[in-house]
């Protein structure tokens, strides 16, 4: 028990670091349970091969994201749909030596019947991917149906399919949410979890349900063979949000700062497309959700250079010139090549000037959405609180540093 307190202390006094960061803290007070929270234990494996890692992984937080879309899990559904943008935004000031961390996420279903069987009900919907728009649009495409929930059976597809690195320096995570038992299915999830722990890949469980169910089915197990972390959630819990006076003002900037977007390539259209289409599904969740998206357009986690001119040029090796004409925004067709880099400056530079608002007035909404919630007071038990928590303490012990 003396373990378990120490841990709960730690947890906390993150958490609270995390909401005094001079970015958007969480926008709500969502409920936890702080003893829900165990240190897991410890274990030595041999070796599984993955490929090398390269020098940009030690700077590089890798999470697999592996949902239950079993019949019952609507609730845990709304949750990871209505809080991605809080959890990014906790995780945008993320840094290793000084420099900005690069965040990858991959996402998995499990547990559907409209799955194939032949997979055991798995699937991977995006493999590790620094377009957080598609994260975002995927999890409102995810519908739950039927239930044969077999979680041996999606880490290991997730440890053979992702790109993981060997004994990577960056942080490597997976974060397993369900409500049934944890040993269904024909694959021995501790041999799974095995795998995973010895190439470094820490598997962070919560279940759906409270603390002791939760050991009595083996989600604790799982996470103490990996060192990882047990925790429960509230997955029916509805999240609550805080509304700020800087609110309005931030989302009249998202829509100057979407027009600083200068689309290319032959999906460039399409990319953008779904740039505002995220707007509005965050939007569906409120105005304060939709700010913490605002918040995270405007912080280092947020690049389009995949489609978007102002942030390819940011890398010296990109060369306009490269681009077809009729791949280029229309205005620009015409344009010579000097005219097209004078064009693509002032966009960057208004870009900037919108950012830089934008996360003046965040850091004082921060301030007050933290005062709101020390008078509001109370628990957290939501998917947020318990995956913030978990990285920032994982990644601190990879040197990861988080703040202003």
């Amino acid at each position: 028990m003396e373990t378990i307190r120490k841990w709960k202390n730690e947890i906390s006094a993150v958490f609270m670091l995390a909401l005094t960061a001079c970015t958007t803290a969480n926008s709500r007070t969502n409920e936890i349970h702080l003893s829900s929270w165990v240190r897991a234990g410890e274990g030595v494996f041999d070796k599984v091969q993955f490929p090398t890692a390269d020098l940009a992984d030690a700077n590089t937080i890798k999470i697999a994201l592996l949902l239950d879309t079993s019949n019952s899990m609507d609730g845990l559904i709304e949750q990871a749909k209505s809080q991605l943008w809080r959890i990014v935004l906790q995780l945008s000031t993320a840094q290793k030596e000084g420099v900005n961390a690069n965040l990858k996420i991959a996402l998995y279903e499990y547990g559907n019947d409209a799955l194939n069987s032949q997979t055991n009900w798995v699937r991977q919907i995006t493999p590790f991917t620094s377009d957080l728009d598609e994260i975002s649009k995927q999890l409102f495409e995810l519908r739950t149906f039927g239930g044969s929930e077999y979680c041996g059976a999606v880490i290991n597809q997730s440890l053979n399919e992702l790109e993981w690195s060997d004994r990577s320096n960056g942080l490597q995570v997976m974060f397993i949410a369900g409500n049934e038992p944890f040993d269904q299915g024909s694959i021995d999830f501790s041999h799974a979890c095995e795998n995973a722990i010895n190439s470094d890949i820490i598997v962070n469980t919560i279940y759906c349900g409270d603390y002791e169910s939760g050991i009595s089915t083996k989600w604790k197990k799982g996470a103490d063979i990996t060192e990882g972390f047990y925790g429960t959630i509230d997955m029916n819990s509805a999240t609550v949000y805080i509304e700020t006076p800087y609110d309005e003002e931030i989302l009249r900037l998202n829509q100057q700062l979407n027009k600083t977007y200068i689309t290319y390539g032959a999906t460039g259209a399409s990319y953008s497309w779904n740039m505002t289409l995220q707007d509005a599904n965050a939007t569906t969740y409120g105005t304060a959700n939709c700010v913490d998206r605002v918040s995270v357009k405007c912080s280092p986690l947020y690049n389009n250079a995949t489609w978007d001119l102002v942030d390819a040029v940011k890398d010296s090796s990109f060369n306009i010139k490269s681009i077809k004409k009729e791949e280029l925004p229309v205005e620009m067709q015409t344009m010579t090549y000097s005219d097209q880099v004078n064009y693509i400056e002032l966009k960057s530079e208004e870009r900037a000037e919108i950012q830089k608002k934008v996360n003046e007035l965040s850091a004082k909404r921060t301030e007050y959405i933290l005062q709101k919630q020390m008078e509001m007071g109370g628990e957290n038990t939501g998917l947020d609180y318990a995956i913030i928590n978990a990285i920032k303490l994982q990644a601190m012990a990879k040197n990861f540093t988080f703040g202003c």
